[in-house]
């Protein structure tokens, strides 16, 4: 006698059917030239930072500005690559996207 079930009852399973892997090679090229360019522009963006904080220290005092703002762009760039080297990882099949749980906590239990 089992006290504990498995989990097959009639209303287990998924709820959706799973997503066919995209063959487009549209989208992989778009993300693989998105992420080319963010990482560029990041590339850019530190090479700014660098001489705009060496002409702040020399005593040029806009430079600071010039500083943060290159600094926050570079972030921005960075992290927007990162987001899409990873999509594009996902277009590739080397790595699956972890499923969404909708409701939160409360909808797990």
């Amino acid at each position: 006698m089992t006290l504990v079930t498995d989990g097959g009852g009639k209303h287990s399973g998924a709820r959706r059917a799973a997503h066919p892997p995209s063959s487009s090679g549209r989208r992989r090229l778009v993300l693989g030239v998105g992420c080319c360019l963010l990482v560029i522009a990041w590339i850019v963006l530190v090479k700014a930072a660098i001489d705009f904080g060496r002409s702040a220290r020399g005593g040029d005092d806009t430079a600071w500005i010039f500083l943060v703002v290159a600094c926050l762009g570079a972030i921005a760039c960075l992290f927007a690559g990162l987001l899409l080297g990873v999509r594009l990882l996902v277009a590739f099949g080397v790595i699956r996207e972890v499923p969404r749980v909708a409701g939160g906590r409360r909808a797990r239990r």
